[in-house]
């Protein structure tokens, strides 16, 4: 048997452009929030940022749409997120790598983003993908060795059978590091981080090294 059977994908950033998040969290929540209180879309938008950091990456909250529908008191979420889904796009080289790998390993998508996104962000490419795990949803974490290790689990793999892509050093590369995941890191600025991957199309060149 092949040592290497799972390709790990991140979702945004990686497989999908953050305009359709973007468009939630930076538009059309403080859109709404400005409707309900009766202050401009600039001061809504800065008491929205605010409340955001506030809560900060490091907890589940923030990735959490109900929370912040229900903190706000902004109604029911589905229609928001229904209407920017019009800004869902994938990278242009997305279609290309996928379809170049299927079939010959399974490739899954672990993510931190909720559910309720991923259903919209993979659209047309979900047929690629043998399993979705989003660990907000599924496993209710953030993107810990622990939940890569999950993930193996689900898959029926040893760690060393993965490799996962994704665009954060903390939670694509690190954590999946210590999960003993081969992991790389995708920086899409140019920054040219060492060992990282500038576009998708570059991870089919480094396959074979594991092999």
């Amino acid at each position: 048997m092949k040592q290497l059977e799972v390709i790990s994908f991140d979702a945004e950033g990686t497989l999908v452009t953050p305009d359709f998040s973007e468009a939630i969290w930076h538009e059309a929540i403080p859109a709404l929030y400005a409707r309900k209180t009766g202050l401009d879309t600039f001061r809504a938008k800065q008491l929205i940022y605010k409340e955001y950091d506030a809560v900060g990456n490091q907890r589940l909250e923030w990735y959490d749409i109900e929370y912040w529908f229900a903190h706000l008191g902004l109604g029911c979420s589905q229609p928001v997120i229904e209407s920017c889904r019009d800004r869902v796009g994938h990278y242009p080289e997305v279609n290309d790598v996928l379809s170049s790998l299927t079939g010959e390993y399974k490739l899954i998508v672990a993510s931190g983003t909720p559910l309720e996104f991923l259903y919209f962000l993979l659209g047309d490419i979900r047929h690629y993908f043998a399993r979705v795990f989003s660990s907000i949803s599924h496993f209710r974490q953030l993107k810990s060795p622990e939940f890569y290790l999950r993930l193996c689990d689900e898959m029926g793999v040893d760690p060393s059978q993965v490799v996962h892509v994704g665009d954060s050093w903390q939670f694509d590369c690190l954590n999946a590091r210590a999960a003993g995941i081969r992991a790389f890191y995708l920086d899409r600025s140019g920054d040219n981080h060492e060992g990282s991957l500038s576009h998708l199309a570059e991870l089919k060149d480094v396959l074979p090294r594991t092999v």
